[in-house]
């Protein structure tokens, strides 16, 4: 009866799970999603607290209250615009939870093989059932416990390495150990070895390297991915930890784990491949770490940068008919999407068209700048997609790039040895006029010069884009 209320409620769960996800695909359904998601969480965990191999209730209890409220602080505390940050640890989380899930198992199963050659019963809802598998069985479950120990390994790592590199402590640049690939190629043979040799023998030692190794393909192969490219990146990872988590279902036997871990890995593989073709990238070499860099030397950008005031914006943003706004992660660091709301509905307000345009990768996670936007409850019906709007710059009198660089890049058409050679951006320098709000006159997070700033119709409208934005609405009533 209580194996059948577990399993009923993980029906209900991962039914909600389900719906959760469905849910995140658009703006106006991804609040009611978040929501299915919670219940179905809380489902599981009252499920799991009170089904087969329940116990030590008050020390479970303990540690979801210690979780939760370390949860609620660190939400209370983090920014939105340091989300891609926190995902990436979170990522790093569950890596480091199937790692210690993996070993836990091969002690257990340690233990269970030393009390079945002694005739001593086991305690414990996974003991007894590692007690009744027969032997190719536990090789089974023996290799579903290295590769999650492997693939949480490698998440670890490199969920640690995304999280350096989104929050500016490691850097940017794509970086690599001589030898390159050579050296992850070496890696991960060791790693089969290494599995080999402990389903043969059984011992322990050949687990420990295997999991160094792993723990080092994960570290260089997000070292040797550059900033340019990291939005696919924790993309990427999000897949990995969800095959983590599936393999620790594996171990364990627990079918909602498994079916959660597929439904987050399948879904990130998939946003992973959707981001690749958007970017023009090879989703096999997004796997293997080995893009983002160079070809060659780039292109010299000739030119300079030609810096406008709040007032000369003002002007042409009252002499314009069409509008497009590009926000990148420059808005997101200023917290600028308010003021980016207010100046579109002052424009609006006087019978001006304004657009928004999303690149697929814009701002350092998925889906950023459509959150920002929606945050400020910027009209969805005005966000548009790349795709959508790319072939109507032609037409637009001013492009207002805020706080973007790779995303409004010319390189990536008109120059093959740039990092981001063959991606699709977009072509904002098309329209009449170009206003780029930015900080100064560097290359940005991901070290790419773009020609965009030294077009002529592009004008620099230098300064902290909340700031300027603020000085440009007291010009715009």
């Amino acid at each position: 009866m209580e194996n059948t209320f577990t399993m009923a409620a993980y029906v209900v769960a991962g039914v909600l799970f389900i719906l959760s996800l469905g849910g995140l695909s658009g703006q106006e359904s991804a609040k009611r999603a978040v929501w299915y998601g919670i219940v179905g969480m809380a489902i599981a965990v009252f499920a799991t607290l009170v089904g087969p191999g329940s116990g030590l209730w008050l020390l479970s209890l303990m540690l979801i209250g210690a979780g939760g409220t370390i949860g609620y602080f660190v939400a209370q505390r983090v920014q939105m615009t340091e989300m891609p940050q926190l995902v990436a640890a979170m990522h790093s989380l569950v890596g480091l939870a199937a790692v210690f899930v993996g070993f836990n198992a091969e002690m257990t199963i340690n233990l269970v093989e030393a009390a079945k050659a002694a005739g001593d019963a086991v305690d414990g809802t996974f003991a007894k059932l590692v007690y009744k598998k027969e032997p190719i069985e536990i090789g089974i479950l023996k290799i579903e416990l290295a590769l999650g120990i492997w693939i949480g390994a490698v998440t670890f790592t490199g969920s640690v390495i995304a999280y350096g590199k989104l929050a500016g402590k490691v850097t940017s640049a794509a970086k690599k150990l001589p030898g390159g690939h050579i050296l992850n190629a070496a890696a991960a043979g060791l790693s089969l070895l290494c599995l080999i040799w402990y389903l043969n023998s059984g011992a322990m030692l050949p687990l420990l390297i295997l999991t160094a190794a792993a723990l080092f393909i994960g570290y260089h192969l997000i070292m040797g991915i550059g900033g340019a490219d990291m939005p696919v990146v924790v993309s990427m990872l999000n897949s990995y930890s969800g095959w983590a988590a599936a393999a620790i279902g594996f171990s364990l036997g627990n079918d909602l784990l498994i079916v959660v871990g597929a439904l987050v890995g399948s879904s990130g593989a998939i946003l992973s491949y959707i981001m690749c073709k958007a970017m023009n990238r090879s989703f096999v070499s997004v796997i293997l770490g080995g893009f983002g860099d160079a070809k060659g030397p780039a292109m010299e950008v000739e030119g300079e940068q030609v810096a406008i005031d709040a007032d000369g914006v003002a002007t042409a943003l009252e002499e314009a008919d069409s509008v497009v706004i590009i926000p990148g992660y420059g808005m997101a660091v200023a917290q600028a999407q308010q003021n980016v709301a207010e100046l579109t509905r002052r424009l609006r307000a006087k019978g001006k068209e304004v657009r928004f345009a999303i690149h697929p990768v814009a701002g350092r996670l998925p889906g950023h700048m459509n959150v920002l936007l929606a945050e400020a409850k910027v009209p969805y019906d005005i966000v548009l997609e790349m795709d959508e709007i790319n072939d109507d710059f032609p037409e637009t009198d001013v492009a207002i790039v805020i706080g973007s660089n790779d995303i409004v890049n010319p390189a990536a058409q008109e120059d093959p040895n740039s990092p981001i050679a063959g991606m699709p951006v977009l072509e904002c320098w098309k329209a009449k006029q170009v206003f780029v709000s930015k900080r100064g006159q560097g290359t940005g997070y991901s070290g790419i010069e773009n020609p965009l700033f030294y077009k002529e119709n592009t004008r620099m409208f230098y300064g902290d884009a909340k700031a300027s934005l603020d000085t440009l609405l007291t010009l715009i009533s």
